[in-house]
């Protein structure tokens, strides 16, 4: 199928190809986002992106795809990254509507951005704390240390924003003055530490995954300029369509089952038509704060 895309000219394939067991389409993925670019693209707009990658399924053979995917167009933006051992490696960035239909075209459905934007991968403008279940645990206790932790960064000048990973756990973020990568580094360590003290039997932060059972990981190590975390409104490979996505405070204070912080694409286009994009204070560059 032919189409335009904001001037740019696509050939979209295979449409009508269930890619989710339960029979979800990759035409359904591509309407999907197209009707979320308008809230999904400020988020993610020059920060080069990784992308979770299944042309057969998410059942099929999965790729995490980290420079330009094969096929993609020469008019995609593309950043450089830097690399261990080779310098730095082009990626690309998600920065209009038609690059991301383009790249979801492709099979890049999981979309995954770092919290710096280009070209200045040692300044970051976003601190996340990943609240990560183990074995035993749901996002409800997730919602719980949430709110420990929103009280800390409020304690230290930082108001924080929410959305679940579309998977079991929960993101929080908070918009930074550019900070440089080991300060922030370090201030999500601390974080960390100071949450799994005051809350010994809920919060572990040791990488150990034997650390972990019963327990909620908070994975400091995700605001490493290397990292990325999965990028709001974006689609997750899963036995059914999720979705991570923004939520709001009374949503996380009232949740006690795990399915009421669980959302498929068709709730998340509604709850934008209700609610306007719930992380839109990320973007207000006047709310952006310093570590203490």
């Amino acid at each position: 199928m032919a189409t335009t895309v904001e001037g740019r000219r696509l050939s979209l394939s295979h449409l009508d190809k269930p890619l989710w067991p339960d029979g979800w389409t990759k035409g359904q993925a591509l309407h999907y986002y197209a009707q979320v670019a308008q809230v999904m693209l400020p988020h993610v707009q020059r920060r080069p992106a990784s992308f979770l990658r299944f042309p057969d399924g998410v059942d099929g053979q999965a790729f995490y795809v980290k420079t330009p995917p094969p096929g993609v167009p020469r008019w995609v933006p593309r950043a450089d990254v830097p690399s261990r051992t080779e310098g730095t490696k082009p990626h690309v960035t998600v920065d209009d509507l038609a690059s991301l239909i383009a790249l979801a075209n492709l099979g890049c459905l999981e979309l995954h951005v770092p919290q710096w934007t280009a070209p200045t991968p040692d300044l970051h403008d976003r601190l996340v704390v990943d609240l990560d279940p183990g074995p035993g645990v749901t996002v409800v206790q997730c919602a719980k240390v949430a709110l420990a932790a929103r009280a800390l960064l409020a304690h230290d000048g930082l108001t924080c924003a929410a959305k679940t990973s579309g998977s079991k756990g929960l993101h929080l973020y908070a918009s930074l003055r550019p900070t440089s990568a080991d300060r922030v580094g370090a201030y999500a360590r601390s974080l960390a530490r100071a949450l799994a003290s005051a809350l010994p039997d809920r919060v572990t932060a040791t990488m150990a995954k034997s650390a972990r059972t019963g327990k909620v990981f908070v994975d400091w190590s995700q605001n490493n300029t290397a990292k990325t975390t999965v990028a709001a409104y974006s689609l997750r490979a899963r036995s059914s369509p999720t979705v991570s996505t923004p939520v709001s405070w009374p949503e996380i204070e009232a949740c006690t089952r795990p399915e009421q912080l669980a959302f498929t694409p068709e709730q998340v286009i509604d709850r934008i038509a209700r609610h306007g994009d719930l992380l839109a204070d990320l973007l207000d560059p006047r709310l952006a704060a310093g570590l203490p």
